[in-house]
């Protein structure tokens, strides 16, 4: 489906003006979780929305699960990080994204870093990234983890938690999960 967009004001509908349209930019951080195969994927479909720039963040772990040849957009990762910044004057590149970006989704979020994000810690370039955040910005995230990690307890007051930052939940499905159990 095409995504629905408005003529701009005093051009007709199916005319477009020679004013260049402002590009939005979305910055998509990508955890640990299986569900990270999905990566290209999801790149992919945002790539088809006229208008969207997209960068992606990743946490090492989430190397595992897809090929970075796969991604069709500049992707970071913690050694970016360090590697961009040399001195004082250096751009600090968690900072940089955070000003670059106009939303962000963090589709999965694994167990481990929703558990970072509820209690502040940030010891990558994505978890610096989300605590660096412009909350007037949106941010959604999109739990993905075992069915037992999920009913845990601790994993409800975490979400809640990421909520009361602002924070918008994508509800997980309930399917057949790669280790065969059924779920969320």
């Amino acid at each position: 489906m095409e995504p629905f967009s408005t003529p701009e004001p005093g051009v007709p509908a199916g005319k477009s003006s020679s004013v260049p349209q402002k590009k939005h930019h979305v910055l998509v951080g990508v955890t640990g979780s299986v569900a990270a195969l999905k990566l290209p994927l999801l790149v992919a479909e945002l790539l088809k929305i006229t208008g969207l720039e997209v960068k992606v963040v990743t946490t090492e772990r989430a190397k595992h699960f897809y090929s970075t040849q796969e991604i069709p957009v500049t992707l970071y990762s913690d050694e970016d990080e360090w590697q961009l910044w040399r001195g004082r004057s250096d751009p600090v590149l968690h900072i940089e994204l955070r000003r670059w970006a106009d939303l962000m989704v963090v589709a999965p979020l694994d167990a481990n870093t929703l558990a970072k994000l509820a209690n502040g810690i940030c010891d990558n370039l994505l978890t610096c990234v989300i605590r660096a955040w412009d909350l007037s910005k949106p941010l959604l995230f999109c739990p993905a983890m075992n069915t037992a990690m999920w009913e845990h307890p601790i994993t409800a007051q975490q979400v809640e938690r990421l909520k009361g930052f602002g924070y918008t939940e994508i509800p997980c499905v309930v399917k057949k999960l790669v280790c065969g159990d059924e779920g969320q």
